[in-house]
């Protein structure tokens, strides 16, 4: 959900994750999952759920998904993003009031989106939960369940199509255009997001406008000070979405969760290299 500079992602590598338990105290890290549910035998039977975001994960590197969702293995966190969880809890308070009302939102006058409201939906809670349900579709015949949490959804109202939307917030000091966003590194996931949402949404009889939003908050860094508050700007960046790579990527990742030989590293894992770098100094010395 996070836009971070190139400076915040080295630091979150470098952290140290200690293992607590509910009650917030210190406990003996054992470095694999307890939950049986969580990891997934090769060639089981019994449904297993893949997020989007393991999903991307197994696009990065093969061998760290594998790793994961195979042998259960249970890599190190990173803290929770709270200023930026707030924004977008803020933003859907402010889309679900003009949910209630079936009326567009500010942004959508301003911005030009003729006929299009938030979209109001029994599940849309459900599909919100990325944690516990999510939009949710079986991949083909197979027992592997696809999840994604969506952040927002709008119908244009002119052909019933769905809008999917994503907050994303930040603090960059380049101006938001799609050019520049849609082509930073660092905002591919970003696209492969929207991409696996749209296809949930087909998957589940949906019919999904061609042109998904990024709705970017950046915070202004160019302020006199912070007294107690800080300003941002929002600006929707268009992405025109497309699924059709997502099978054939899904069906390559259910053939290598079945199969029982640990996959190669990414060249480019710094997740792989370090383990590889540790092992070789602990048998070294």
């Amino acid at each position: 959900m996070v836009a971070k500079d190139d400076g915040v992602k080295e630091s979150l590598h470098n952290m140290i994750d200690l293992k607590r338990n509910s009650k917030k105290e210190l406990v003996p890290a054992t470095g694999r999952r307890v939950r049986a549910s969580s990891i997934y035998k090769p060639n089981q039977a019994d449904d297993f759920k893949i997020s989007r975001g393991k999903f991307t994960n197994y696009l990065d590197c093969q061998r760290c998904f594998y790793l994961d969702r195979v042998k259960g293995l249970d890599e190190p966190g990173t803290p929770g993003w709270t200023l930026n969880e707030t924004t977008d809890i803020l933003l859907k308070k402010e889309f679900d009031e003009c949910r209630s009302l079936q009326a567009p939102h500010r942004l959508m006058d301003k911005f030009g989106l003729s006929g299009v409201v938030p979209f109001k939906h029994p599940d849309l809670d459900k599909w919100r939960d990325s944690l516990h349900h999510g939009l949710m579709s079986r991949f083909k015949d197979t027992n592997i369940i696809l999840t994604g949490g969506v952040d927002d959804i709008w119908e244009n109202t002119n052909d019933n199509s769905l809008i999917i939307v994503d907050y994303k917030s930040q603090a960059n000091s380049i101006p938001v255009t799609p050019e520049y966003y849609l082509s930073y590194v660092y905002h591919e996931a970003y696209k492969i997001q929207m991409d696996f949402y749209a296809y949930l949404l087909q998957e589940m009889g949906f019919t999904v406008s061609e042109k998904s939003y990024f709705l970017v908050c950046n915070a202004n860094r160019e302020a006199n000070g912070f007294y107690g508050q800080m300003n941002f700007s929002e600006t929707l960046i268009p992405y025109k979405w497309s699924s059709d790579w997502i099978p054939e990527k899904v069906g390559d990742m259910v053939t290598l969760m079945n199969q029982y030989a640990v996959p190669d590293p990414n060249p480019s894992c710094k997740n792989c290299a370090y383990a590889k770098q540790r092992t070789l100094l602990d048998i070294t010395g």
